[in-house]
């Protein structure tokens, strides 16, 4: 086999909920994402730590495809090295006893549920992942139907809808069209496989602000952090009827796991140990599909270049959208893309650059419900002790609340524990507050409004530093893997 290439050198989103109320829950068909990124990880984190007989072994495995063939018009080289990943259905591999356990009922078919672009920058130091909506909105390319054989001209459909018509091929044709970068390589996984992954490295740890219930997947987690089994995981992947956020939240939740995966894969010693590291590869390639130049020596020369990757190393958003509801003729509701942000993201995909926006890190903080940075918060000083307002106000704003930095005196001066007035409608804010004020008395007020009260008492001792679960920033949302994890 000749030696590795040189790697070249380098929706509107739904409205934000108003902070505290809990939104109606929305409901929408599961899809599966986490499992394609999942296989991803594993893979080029592991084949860099075993040799290259045992990859050439376990290669075997892997199923080949042709999607570049006969390609014309492609996007010009960008830097680094762009992948496709396609998640397909796969049920019908699941067990009766799984199907039922994990409420996987239905047919499987020839459709893809999740398909992301990843970028590996050119130094090897960072992963991009970019979701890309199976309901986008997209124009295929003419071609001939892969099922029936017939010859289709161009025209509108639902991007999943490339790889029922035309398999891989289409697929990439597709997606390089609407993004105009080009793809390198190609991989398919089976959804089947995930559960295999997660229970090969042992499980993944994931912690949740607020109890997480899904009667859709059976889904059923209190607040806290768990250690989650494959079947779990898979439950938490695809829940999307928790909350109001539905697809958004979805995503979001499959982003946090792929991070907690990366963080379990390089943090417990699964690449240290060889029998445990041949475990979860093969579990890996026994269901994927790839493109035929993405062989041994490839695989090996971008997994030994990854063995430094953390969870801080990969960045997760999805591409912009503009309209949720595009309705097109003989197609129906799709997802539109918002032209010029989307435009600029695969701009800065194709220039090799970060699409998260980079912060100084900060001590780690406990995870609340509701972000710190969508709470208003009024401090009165309860004591007779000058400046403790003022201290109380600027311990809460360095912690990111919007505090009014005009501290009142309040009570009788002789106040001795600190408690919070809020209104019952922002029950979700008044507890993330609660918490970072050390679990201090909570007191409802109804028709006070959205901005909590807060009477500073002689035990105060200082702030708890907390964060929401997803603290999505700068012009993508984009988030980096160790911004997600559990603390």
């Amino acid at each position: 086999m000749p030696p590795p290439p040189r790697p070249r050198r380098p929706a509107p989103r739904p409205a934000r909920p108003v902070p505290g109320r809990r939104p109606a829950p929305r409901a929408r068909r599961p899809r599966w994402g986490a499992r394609i990124v999942t296989s991803l990880s594993v893979l080029v984190l592991g084949v860099g730590g075993i040799g290259h007989m045992v990859v050439s072994s376990l290669e075997t495995g892997i199923e080949r495809v042709d999607p570049f063939r006969d390609m014309k018009n492609r996007p010009d080289d960008g830097h680094g090295t762009n992948i496709l990943l396609v998640g397909t259905d796969g049920r019908d591999k699941i067990t009766a006893e799984e199907k039922k356990k994990y409420r996987l009922g239905g047919a499987g078919c020839r459709c893809t549920d999740t398909i992301m672009l990843v970028h590996i920058s050119a130094d090897r130091e960072r992963a991009s992942v970019v979701s890309l909506p199976r309901d986008s909105y997209a124009e295929i390319p003419e071609h001939t139907d892969a099922t029936t054989g017939k010859r289709h001209e161009k025209h509108p459909v639902k991007l999943n809808a490339a790889y029922s018509e035309g398999g891989p091929a289409l697929t990439v044709r597709t997606v390089e069209h609407m993004t105009r970068v080009k793809i390198d390589h190609y991989l398919e996984v089976d959804f089947t496989s995930f559960m295999r992954t997660v229970d090969a490295v042992g499980g993944v740890r994931i912690c949740t602000a607020r109890p997480m219930k899904d009667s859709y997947t059976g889904l059923d987690l209190p607040v806290g952090t768990h250690e989650l089994t494959g079947g779990q995981a898979l439950q938490y992947v695809r829940s999307r009827h928790i909350d109001g956020a539905a697809d958004l939240g979805r995503m979001q939740r499959q982003q946090r796991f792929v991070a907690a995966l990366v963080d379990r894969a390089t943090g417990s010693g699964v690449l240290l140990n060889p029998v445990k590291l041949r475990k979860v590869t093969s579990t890996v390639l026994g269901s994927v599909r790839a493109d035929k130049d993405f062989g041994t020596d490839q695989m090996l020369a971008l997994g030994k270049a990854m063995r430094g990757f953390s969870a801080a190393s990969s960045e997760f958003t999805s591409v912009p959208v503009g309209d949720v509801s595009h309705v097109v003729k003989g197609v129906g509701s799709t997802v539109k893309w918002d032209d010029a942000k989307s435009r600029k993201l695969f701009q800065l995909i194709r220039d090799d650059k970060p699409i998260a926006v980079q912060r100084p890190r900060r001590p780690k903080a406990t995870l609340v419900d509701v972000s710190p940075s969508q709470i208003r918060v009024q401090v009165y000083n309860g004591t007779r002790s000058d400046g403790l307002g003022e201290q109380v106000d600027t311990a809460l704003r360095g912690t990111g609340f919007l505090t009014t930095r005009s501290p009142l005196n309040g009570g009788d001066g002789a106040v001795k524990r600190t408690f919070v007035t809020y209104d019952p409608r922002w029950d979700r804010s008044a507890k993330s507050l609660g918490t970072a004020l050390g679990g201090c008395e909570l007191r409802p007020v109804r028709g006070q409004g959205p901005t909590m009260k807060v009477m500073a008492g002689s035990d105060f001792d200082g702030v708890t530093p907390v964060r929401a679960e997803d603290r999505r920033q700068g012009e993508f949302g984009a988030v980096t893997g160790d911004q997600v994890v559990c603390p």
